[in-house]
């Protein structure tokens, strides 16, 4: 009787620890044939393993158009049946928007269909591609079981581009990476903006040229000042009707690019800079202090040689 209690308690104890793994995915129309699974405004962790991301479909005449993957495998089977919930229409399209691994690590549930990216995206997925996902492995745990890199096939150009029977703009960016995708579909109004906009919470800059990304986003700004616009959806973040997202997100790099220059320039090392505290418009985001830490990390090395470089 004793063993069968134990043997119980064992199973419960397990249970009640027990992963279920299920995203919880809901498709959120944000216009006519055009919906979103909004992920949510933190850190990648165990607990929502990686479901930090917008991604997005569009239901075309002949065929569904996916925008962005997800962060894993499970994440883009989970994304097929949430579709499959919509429309009976088949995917006629997956496009990756940039090379971060919580855009792109979902593409292997879409093997069966064509696979599209900037040719930059394309290269960057191919040569960080593994360590991305190793990195996601050791954040998320076993959210990722069974995730490999899927590299996009086809490579996209900007200009127009017409994909089961729907016109798209595409639009070729950088700042927040090398090439940073901005997919604007007129027959809905929708700007898919990638991560050039964060909305509610702090932006990433592993890879950021912030000069250029702060070109970008007035290049979305006049996106969003288009007759023909009626929604921004941001990389992270809620969608919106205005370019409120654009300008927080402009307003965070330019701080961020003065603070960095700044410190350096008053001959601050890199410890400092991280003791320095954050605005009060900025510290009530989420995810702030964690992405200002890593943000002197990626960009007051460059800001310091830089001011290095003035005093010679």
């Amino acid at each position: 009787m004793k063993r069968l209690l134990c043997a119980l308690l064992i199973l419960a104890a397990g249970q009640l620890g027990a992963v279920d793994f299920d995203y919880r995915l809901s498709a959120v129309p944000v216009a006519k044939d055009v919906y979103t699974f909004i992920g949510k405004t933190e850190d990648f962790t165990t607990d929502n393993g990686g479901n930090i991301v917008n991604t997005a479909f569009i239901v075309a005449p002949q065929g569904v158009i996916v925008i962005d993957s997800g962060p894993s495998l499970r994440y883009g089977q989970q994304m097929r049946r949430a579709i499959a919930t919509v429309t009976a229409k088949p995917i006629a399209l997956v496009i990756n928007t940039h090379h971060h691994p919580d855009h792109f690590l979902g593409n292997q549930a879409f093997a069966d269909v064509p696979i599209a990216a900037l040719a930059e995206t394309r290269n960057g997925i191919a040569a960080d591609g593994n360590a991305f996902a190793e990195n996601l492995f050791r954040m998320s745990g076993d959210w990722m079981k069974g995730t490999e890199v899927q590299i996009p096939g086809k490579t996209l150009n900007a200009g127009r581009f017409d994909v089961a029977g729907r016109s798209l703009r595409l639009v070729a960016l950088d700042g927040h990476t090398g090439a940073d995708l901005v997919i604007v579909d007129d027959s809905s109004g929708v700007v898919f903006a990638g991560d050039l906009v964060f909305n509610g919470r702090a932006p990433t800059t592993p890879h950021a040229d912030v000069a250029h990304w702060l070109a970008a986003l007035d290049q979305l700004d006049a996106l969003t000042r288009e007759a023909s616009f009626k929604v921004l959806l941001p990389g992270h973040g809620a969608p919106t009707a205005d370019a409120a997202p654009i300008r927080q997100t402009r307003a965070w790099l330019t701080w961020l690019s003065a603070t960095m220059r700044d410190a350096a320039k008053a001959g601050l090392d890199m410890n400092d800079t991280l003791a320095l505290p954050l605005p009060p418009e900025f510290a009530a985001l989420p995810v702030a202090a964690s992405e200002y830490r890593r943000s002197v990390g990626h960009l007051f090395p460059a800001a310091e040689q830089d001011a290095l470089g003035a005093k010679r």
